[in-house]
């Protein structure tokens, strides 16, 4: 019995992924192009639909980094808004723990699962720089073993939240018929370094119990935290020997975590580039390459490595011959970039030596090492491709991202999915209601129901 591929759509976010010179390219704003994307994933029967967050403009050095999309609405309102247009699609949506709080959060993930019956994710994660932390209270920003902690504690606290509703507190009045609710229910004490709070949560147990939750970490911390945590866990290893590797490595982790590997999905995110051939598609993707990566754009990207002003560098002539500046980059504070050089003297030697192997600029160079093209081909290579992958154990699935918003995914859903069905390795219809459904993953049982267990 061949695995059962999962397949979920990435609305780009802030990123240079998008080609924005396109005629097709639409609106990150306008609420049409979200329902466009969201009901195309629907109509092939997608998994869900996951949208990034960014709390704060980006920048490089010191001026606003306009090469990409510049900010969108608020995640929680448009998956809100999107749960009104779709009927079984899940929405997921990435909400930052280092600079919200539980009970704000879990609130809100409550409501979105009520409104949209059972089909809201989490993808949580943490903030490393005080540049986005000066638009918060707080501001500052905690070391990665703090994040992670205050991450841990974070969702344990908002799982007491939405557990703090057993499933059982609400019983219809015989007289009246109005819905009442233990005066007990929801409440909730949690007090320990991170939080110190108290109260009454007012919102009934959810048709999910809680959001499914996903993770995006690569880091050994990351690993962990999926492992012990997550539902499911994004991925940016989506070549065969690299997913087969962070495959093992991370289901390896699950049973110290009394889980077994059925219950966290590895979903690398992946681009795709379409052609009626495998040759017109390489010519394709060749140039959607180059419209993704301006030569401005090249120049910003190598910034960051060499960590130096290059602007009066040609994107299109050689490397810089001189080492990047070692210490604290400063040139790309403001995460204009999430690519984070531990070795830059390392790195750049690589990049040098591959521009002479293949005699190749600045701007080629940038476009080779930061290819982001997963499955490029003729709809029957990229469902093949996809499928392999697959059975072979080096994702369960994947995030597509499509480098044109809104309509970029449309053809890979009237090609490409129809021969995954055939296949017999995706779904024709869903058979569930609920994202945990979609995913496989078994439901969550109510606090009610463990007490029980318990006490038998």
């Amino acid at each position: 019995m061949p695995k059962q591929i999962h397949l979920a759509a990435h609305f780009p976010g802030v990123n240079n992924t998008t080609v924005w010179s396109d005629p097709r390219s639409g609106s990150h704003i306008e609420f049409s192009s979200f329902a466009h994307l969201a009901q195309t994933a629907e109509r092939a029967k997608f998994d869900f639909l996951f949208l990034a967050e960014g709390l704060r403009l980006r920048e490089q050095g010191g001026k606003i980094y306009d090469l990409d999309v510049v900010g969108r609405p608020d995640t929680f309102t448009v998956l809100a808004a999107l749960a009104a247009v779709t009927d079984r699609l899940g929405l997921a949506g990435t909400i930052n723990s280092t600079f919200n709080e539980p009970y704000e959060v879990a609130r809100q993930f409550a409501s979105l699962d009520h409104l949209s019956d059972g089909r809201a994710a989490w993808n949580v994660v943490t903030s490393w720089d005080a540049f986005t932390g000066e638009n918060f209270r707080r501001g500052g920003f905690l070391p990665q073993e703090d994040r992670y902690e205050r991450a841990k504690t974070f969702m344990r606290t908002t799982w007491e939240l939405f557990d703090s509703w057993r499933g059982d507190e609400i019983v219809a009045d015989q007289e009246s018929g109005v819905f009442l609710a233990d005066p007990d229910a929801g409440r909730f004490a949690h007090h320990d370094r991170h939080f110190d709070i108290s109260g009454q949560f007012n919102v009934p147990r959810s048709p999910q119990g809680r959001p499914v939750i996903f993770q995006a970490g690569d880091s050994e911390e990351g690993r962990e935290f999926a492992a012990a945590s997550a539902d499911a866990i994004f991925s940016r290893h989506g070549t065969l020997e690299d997913g087969q590797k962070f495959y093992a490595d991370v289901k390896g982790r699950l049973a110290r975590y009394g889980r077994i590997p059925d219950q966290l999905k590895i979903l690398p995110a992946a681009t795709f580039v379409l052609g009626d051939t495998d040759e017109d598609a390489a010519a394709i993707a060749r140039e959607v390459r180059f419209q993704q990566v301006s030569g401005q754009t090249a120049i910003m990207f190598a910034e960051q490595l060499w960590n130096r002003d290059l602007s009066g560098y040609d994107p299109d002539g050689p490397l810089p011959e001189a080492d990047p500046l070692p210490g604290e980059n400063t040139i790309s504070r403001g995460r204009a970039s999430v690519r984070m050089y531990r070795d830059p003297l390392a790195v750049a030697a690589q990049w040098r030596a591959l521009a002479a192997e293949r005699n190749l600029s600045l701007r080629e160079v940038v476009i080779e090492v930061t290819g982001r093209q997963t499955f490029i081909g003729s709809p029957a290579t990229v469902a093949a491709d996809i499928n392999r992958l697959v059975q072979a154990d080096a994702s369960d699935g994947f995030i597509l991202v499509p480098h044109i918003t809104p309509g970029g995914l449309d053809e890979f859903a009237d090609t490409v999915v129809p021969l995954l069905q055939e296949r017999g390795v995706f779904r024709t219809e869903y058979e569930g209601t609920t994202l945990r459904s979609h995913l496989g993953l078994d439901p969550l049982p109510t606090p009610a129901a463990n007490e029980k267990a318990v006490a038998s």
